[in-house]
């Protein structure tokens, strides 16, 4: 009972942001304010705090971002294809299925979750994985998207536009600002690290409890089918091929345990954003992120009871 002890007081915190949301008690607009501080106060205060603290040999896990990585392009690929030569879908609308089933909720879902169990050890790895999301699927979505003849209007200044998204996402810019901290190996004074990780604390109830405050059922009632079949492939065969990956390059226990929970966590919001900009797909998507939400609550339990053998437990 050690793993259902750890983890389910953590999907008790989403349940309860639900019930509260649900019932009126707290007013389900207040999500956004709380994401906002979470997304942009409170992870990069943790982000820092623990890269710049750790040794710049750990920095270099090449086996985790291949196991991570190509879990992710691969799932994008394999739905990708079978919605573009199977269902004769245009360039956009598959690039929008594929991003649904791969491009995977890590810094807002995996990363607390991982902190909260695993404690700060876990959160490079996750770091690692969030900052590939921002880097490579974001990119990769928006080239395709603009390739399939979206977003006509100011094609020219995209490039430098999401570049700037990318280097000025707090998540990519807080692990930059830990990292070059870290290979200078220069000593931190001690009340920043103190500082920062009052912020750090906060992490993880105010993203649980605003990712159920704001959860709502109704985007299931539009694309049910499409929606189940892109969260299986999401919450079930992503995590197989991502722990097959790891098991064959050998990872690190509990970097194994940091990459399957990172595909195991529901789509990232961010899919129905790039959803709505490009006026593809957008119920689908929307349907898709409940659903993953939802599903991820017993699917992700049951990786980590799969995985709990891998690693001593913090």
């Amino acid at each position: 009972m050690e793993v259902a002890d750890l983890v389910l007081p953590v999907f008790a915190i989403i349940v309860t942001g639900w019930l509260a949301g649900w019932s009126g008690y707290i007013p389900r607009s207040l999500a956004d304010g709380l994401v906002h501080f979470a997304y942009n106060v409170a992870m990069p205060a943790l982000l820092v705090v623990t890269i710049a603290q750790e040794p710049a040999g750990n920095l270099l896990q090449w086996r985790f971002l291949l196991a991570f990585g190509g879990g992710s392009l691969l799932c994008f690929a394999l739905v990708f294809l079978a919605v573009r030569a199977g269902w004769g879908r245009g360039l956009a609308s598959s690039t929008m299925h594929g991003m649904a089933a791969a491009m995977t909720n890590t810094g807002f879902v995996a990363l607390p979750i991982l902190h909260a169990i695993y404690g700060r050890p876990a959160v490079l790895p996750a770091a690692i994985a969030t900052v590939f999301v921002a880097a490579v699927m974001f990119p990769a979505a928006v080239i395709l998207l603009e390739s399939g003849g979206r977003g006509p209007q100011a094609r020219r200044a995209r490039p430098a536009v999401l570049a700037k998204r990318i280097v000025f996402n707090p998540m990519v810019l807080s692990t930059a600002i830990g990292l070059a901290w870290a290979v200078a190996g220069l000593p931190i004074p001690a009340p920043v690290p103190a500082y920062l990780d009052i912020f750090a604390a906060a992490l993880t109830p105010c993203a649980l409890f605003a990712i159920g405050l704001g959860l709502s059922v109704e985007g299931l009632r539009t694309n049910l089918a499409s929606s189940f079949a892109l969260a299986a492939v999401k919450l079930v065969l992503m995590p197989l091929i991502v722990y097959g990956l790891c098991a064959a390059t050998g990872l690190d226990p509990l970097y194994t345990i940091a990459a399957v929970v990172c595909a195991a966590v529901p789509t990232a919001k961010t899919v129905y954003i790039l959803a709505g900009e490009y006026k593809v797909e957008q119920p689908l998507v929307a349907a898709t992120v409940s659903m993953t939400t939802l599903l991820s609550v017993p699917t992700l339990l049951v990786w980590l009871y799969v995985l709990s053998g891998l690693a001593v437990w913090h």
